[in-house]
C-alpha cells in the first residue's frame, strides 16, 4: 500500500511541472482579446501608453482581472 502511494505521489508531483505556467505566454481568444493575465497586462500597458485609458482604468482593469479575485486566472 505505501508502495503505491508513493509512486501515486511520484506520478503527481512530476506531471506538476508539465502543467507550465498558464501565463508563461500571453494568449489571445478567437475575437483578439486577451486570455490570459500575461497578454491583459500587456494589452493594458499598450493602452496607457497609447492614451487610451487612464492610470485608474488601467488598474482597474487589471485588477478586476489579474487582481486575488481575477477573471483570468488559469485562462
Amino acid at each position: 500500500m505505501r508502495t503505491v502511494l508513493a509512486l501515486l505521489l511520484g506520478l503527481f508531483v512530476s506531471g506538476c511541472g508539465k502543467l507550465g505556467d498558464p501565463n508563461a505566454e500571453p494568449t489571445y481568444g478567437k475575437t483578439g482579446l486577451p486570455k490570459n493575465c500575461k497578454a491583459i497586462i500587456q494589452e493594458n500597458v499598450r493602452a496607457w501608453r497609447a492614451r487610451e485609458y487612464s492610470a485608474d482604468e488601467t488598474m482597474e482593469s487589471i485588477d478586476r482581472n489579474c487582481g486575488p479575485n481575477g477573471r483570468s486566472w488559469n485562462q
